[in-house]
């Protein structure tokens, strides 16, 4: 088991690999992160957000639990968001993290989501929210061990 995470988007720019690279080092199973990139749509609106969804959709496994990153989400403390990753590896299951295009995913995503997550409410770069992500499983790892990184 790992947290598989699907982006739509290029690749990670250096700033943001060298971030990931920092906490992925840190990472140990079941928290460990294994990336997977989809290309942009070449259409735009309504048009790209089905294409990127048909595409995220194609890459589920049928008994993943899914997480999708959209600011319409429940916005969870820390603490939280570990103890729902850990029921998720407890269960068996493996986590893929959703990271839609700059449309979003339609409602076929969404509902197929076990856990709609916001980051905040506020819209960050795709990037960032890469960096944000690693960091946040980094996080969630420390406090299902009962390690001191999170300080309450």
């Amino acid at each position: 088991m790992s947290v598989r995470i699907l982006a739509v988007g290029k690749k990670h720019e250096s700033w943001v690999s060298d971030g990931i690279g920092r906490y992925e080092k840190r990472l140990r199973k079941p928290f460990d992160a294994a990336w997977q990139l989809l290309p942009h749509s070449s259409r735009e609106g309504d048009a790209a957000r089905a294409e990127e969804s048909d595409r995220l959709l194609g890459k589920l496994d049928r008994d993943a639990f899914v997480v999708l990153l959209d600011e319409r989400g429940r916005n969870v403390d820390s603490p939280s968001l570990a103890r729902t990753l850990q029921g998720a590896f407890d269960s068996g299951k493996t986590v893929t993290v959703i990271i839609g295009g700059a449309y979003g995913v339609d409602d076929r995503v969404r509902s197929r989501a076990d856990f709609v997550w916001s980051l905040s409410q506020l819209v960050f770069p795709h990037q960032l929210v890469r960096l944000m992500l690693v960091e946040q499983l980094y996080r969630s790892q420390e406090i299902s061990a009962n390690r001191s990184y999170h300080h309450v």
